[in-house]
């Protein structure tokens, strides 16, 4: 969606990697957006993103307007039916189904054929082959690693959004992830002692205002309550104003 930062320059070298030819879109979705949401306030730079992605070597950058992708009379829409349902689709019920959209109306209109979508938005990647899956596109997904600032947070335009004095509220996200994976590493299996463990350190800061933590299959998102075999942590925190997620492997 623009205003783009080392995350989303990494997906743009592998895609550089791949292929003969590199497009990316720029395009701020209305259709992901309830009305409360931060559409009008979310960061925008198209001429800095144009100038980042000229020396990573993109070929084309599609930048289509609102009414390109979505014209008057537009009634068309695409739903992941269980995977839009859990962690960000609780409190975003008509996120998935807007992101679902508009990535079926660009692969129709630029005709990849390798997408490249980063792990930090891990329900969005995990829908996204789904989709691909069910509606037989000929496209094959990879998933970017996560790209993390020096002091570990996760990359993210709305990180733009913190002040110097939330910022050790936003590291506890990643701090919490970091101690679940050691947990399990060191043997623990309980899902429960995991996540409340967690959230304890999340909230021990005044800032922050859990969504959700859960420990989930990372092909189905179905939680788990018992971890004897590779499982995703996620999670989507409150600092502030500033909705923050993030997720790390749990493997035991």
């Amino acid at each position: 969606m623009g205003f783009l930062h080392e995350g989303h320059l990494s997906l743009m070298r592998e895609g550089r990697r791949r292929a003969d030819v590199l497009v990316i879109s720029i395009f701020v979705n209305p259709a992901q957006f309830a009305p409360h949401e931060d559409f009008d306030a979310y960061p925008r730079d198209l001429e800095r993103d144009l100038d980042l992605a000229r020396e990573v070597g993109v070929d084309l950058v599609f930048t289509p307007g609102d009414r390109d992708l979505y014209p008057e009379g537009y009634q068309t829409y695409i739903q992941v039916e269980a995977l839009q349902k859990p962690l960000c689709g609780v409190s975003r019920p008509i996120f998935f189904r807007g992101v679902a959209t508009v990535v079926a109306k660009l692969f129709n209109i630029v005709r990849p054929h390798v997408a490249i979508f980063g792990e930090k938005d891990y329900q969005q990647l995990v829908l996204i082959r789904r989709l691909v899956d069910d509606l037989n596109f000929d496209i094959r997904i990879i998933g970017g690693e996560i790209v993390r600032e020096p002091d570990g947070l996760a990359m993210s335009s709305r990180n733009a959004y913190l002040t110097e004095e939330q910022r050790p509220a936003a590291l506890s996200l990643v701090q919490a992830l970091r101690a679940a994976q050691r947990k399990v590493e060191q043997g623990e299996s309980d899902a429960r002692r995991v996540l409340k463990e967690a959230s304890e350190r999340i909230r021990s800061y005044p800032d922050t205002e859990i969504d959700y933590i859960a420990v989930v299959d990372p092909d189905t998102l179905h939680p788990m309550e018992i971890v004897d075999r590779p499982a995703r942590m996620a999670l989507a925190v409150k600092v502030g104003g500033t909705r923050l997620i993030d997720n790390m492997p749990l493997v035991p």
